[in-house]
């Protein structure tokens, strides 16, 4: 009668499997061993694990999860709210410092696609809530300015990049402003603008008896240079906000120079 052949560790409890280590090593390992290399720390987890919670905006998540939909639609809403109140009832400077402040930090917690969902879903409840051309006015520049942000703070650009190409596109927002209104109200309101400041100049200076006649070029140049220094005045104080904010919401934004680091712990000391 023929019988299948048993392996010796069949049926005894006593006797303890063999694993070799590496086929270069002859020896074989016992349980003792296996759990002196379980209870050792995996180096390579550690290191991982590290890397993770210094970049918490990595995230492991699909695109489509529900906590991603729910921070998007809810930091896309919030972003409509500031600068729907700011409309009707302007507070001054406060609220205009944060209206890209939440798409950037959809990009940050979410990367690219939920920081273009965001702002196009805050353009359309501004279209909604305030019509169309209002809510082109916060898509152009500060909607898109929260992506370009979110982008270059997630690709660690220090602060002189980041306000340099933000101020610019605070820039050329300023000028899309000035062009959708002259559409809207059929008249060149850049010319006429300038025109205006360059009459007042001209009074002033016949005034004080001084010998100086401003051309309208002259003005047009001073007023794109000012309008440029006013956007990266207000691109500063931006990453100064999301410097505090983002650090406490554990998604930092790359460091400040250290001007500005001693300036900050001086006025704190």
């Amino acid at each position: 009668m023929n019988e299948f052949p048993q392996s010796p560790e069949q049926g005894s409890p006593s006797s303890v499997p063999s694993l070799p280590i590496s086929p270069s090593e002859g020896k074989d390992v016992t349980w003792e061993d296996v759990e002196q290399e379980l209870a050792t720390p995996n180096t390579s987890v550690v290191v991982g694990e590290a890397e993770f919670s210094e970049n918490l905006s990595a995230r492991s998540l699909p695109s489509s999860s529900p906590l991603m939909l729910v921070e998007t639609a809810f930091l896309a809403s919030a972003a409509s709210l500031i600068w729907l109140v700011n409309f009707y009832f302007p507070m001054g400077p406060i609220l205009r410092l944060f209206f890209s402040v939440p798409i950037a930090l959809i990009y940050l917690r979410w990367g690219n696609r939920a920081a273009w969902m965001g702002t196009l879903v805050s353009g359309l409840l501004l279209s909604v809530l305030m019509g169309p051309p209002r809510s082109l006015l916060y898509v152009m520049p500060f909607g898109l300015m929260g992506i370009l942000l979110g982008l270059l703070w997630r690709r660690k650009a220090s602060w002189a990049v980041s306000i340099s190409i933000g101020a610019l596109l605070g820039a050329i927002g300023f000028f899309f402003r000035i062009w959708l209104i002259s559409l809207l109200l059929g008249d060149d309101l850049w010319q006429y603008t300038t025109i205006q400041i360059t009459d007042l100049i001209t009074w002033v200076c016949v005034r004080l008896n001084l010998a100086f006649q401003p051309s309208l070029s002259l003005i047009q140049a001073l007023v794109l240079v000012m309008v440029f220094i006013n956007n990266l005045i207000y691109l500063f104080v931006v990453h100064l906000v999301c410097w505090f904010l983002f650090d406490r919401l554990r998604n930092p934004i790359p460091r400040p120079p250290k001007w500005v680091q001693v300036m900050m712990e001086d006025e704190e000391e």
